[in-house]
């Protein structure tokens, strides 16, 4: 049996906002697996959502490019050590000329990019910094025919790229901004993956209110449950965070477009980092002397 640690409990009460010993017992029939006891808590309990894991790994920052005709864009994600050297402006010199780079090639492909100059250029700054520095990842977004890409890029640290058919930039850029702080999982309802809407469901029915119903109210409670999961998780469907008297998807129609797709890059998403403990870290080192 995996030993559960504090911490792990720790984050599970922050994510549920759940007692100290459910969430314990709850990682333990999980196997120490968050997610996993996330689900099966939600199965269990009732519990509607549950928070996204706090902090993520790595820092940095992210940039943007737009074509001035709104053809097309690039996101960039480039990454530090720490939160200082993010804030230096010879790293966001580098940053600056990294996006431009591919933006230039445009391009998603790090190592072609980043081979030769810009490649000496990390090098001679991880030498003047002292602090590991690498381009993790790019994305290129194209607009089709008739339609534009607009940008926004919120403290550096989250950076996303909307593609709308008809409006103007501006709207695109306050679509972008609504990305930026709601975070949705999907463009479009119908974007949303089968695999993922099967995984609600079966969430849903197993959840405590489900028990005993037949089947056809059971079945209709379930599609009345997946058409709000896809409402609140569907950008278009979401109430726009600057009128929430109006969903995205009428804000940018008012104004002559639609929307089609974005792309949202945040710092350090999906990177694991240790967290270190420097008080217990200097005690250590105190200890030895």
């Amino acid at each position: 049996m995996a030993a559960i640690s504090a911490s792990q409990v720790k984050e599970l009460r922050e994510r549920t906002g759940l007692g100290m010993m459910e969430c314990k017992k709850a990682l333990t029939e999980a196997g120490g697996d968050i997610e996993l006891a996330i689900e099966n808590l939600r199965k269990s309990s009732g519990l509607k959502a549950a928070k996204k894991a706090g902090r993520t790994a790595a820092e940095g920052t992210v940039v943007t490019r737009v074509a001035a005709d709104g053809s097309y864009g690039v996101v960039v994600e480039i990454n530090s050590e720490t939160d200082f050297v993010a804030r230096d402006d010879n790293f966001k010199a580098f940053a600056d000329k990294v996006a431009d780079a591919f933006f230039a090639a445009k391009s998603e492909d790090v190592a072609a990019v980043m081979a030769g100059e810009l490649e000496s250029a990390r090098e001679q700054l991880v030498q003047k910094i002292g602090e590991n520095i690498g381009v993790r990842r790019c994305a290129v977004v194209e607009a089709p025919a008739g339609a534009l890409v607009g940008e926004y890029v919120h403290g550096g640290r989250i950076g996303v790229l909307t593609v709308l058919k008809g409006g103007n930039s501006e709207v695109a850029k306050d679509v972008a901004m609504h990305v930026a702080a709601i975070n949705p999982a999907v463009a479009l309802p119908e974007d949303m993956p089968q695999e993922q809407l099967d995984k609600e469901k079966a969430i849903i029915l197993a959840q405590p209110d489900m028990a005993g119903k037949p089947e056809q109210i059971a079945e209709k409670m379930v599609e009345g449950r997946l058409k709000k999961y896809l409402a609140e998780n569907s950008l278009t469907e979401q109430p726009f965070v600057k009128d929430p008297n109006q969903s995205v998807a009428e804000f940018v129609k008012a104004a002559g477009g639609e929307v089609l797709g974005f792309t949202r890059f945040e710092v350090g998403e999906g990177i694991e980092k240790e967290e270190v403990d420097f008080a217990k870290e200097v005690m250590e080192q105190a200890g030895r002397r």
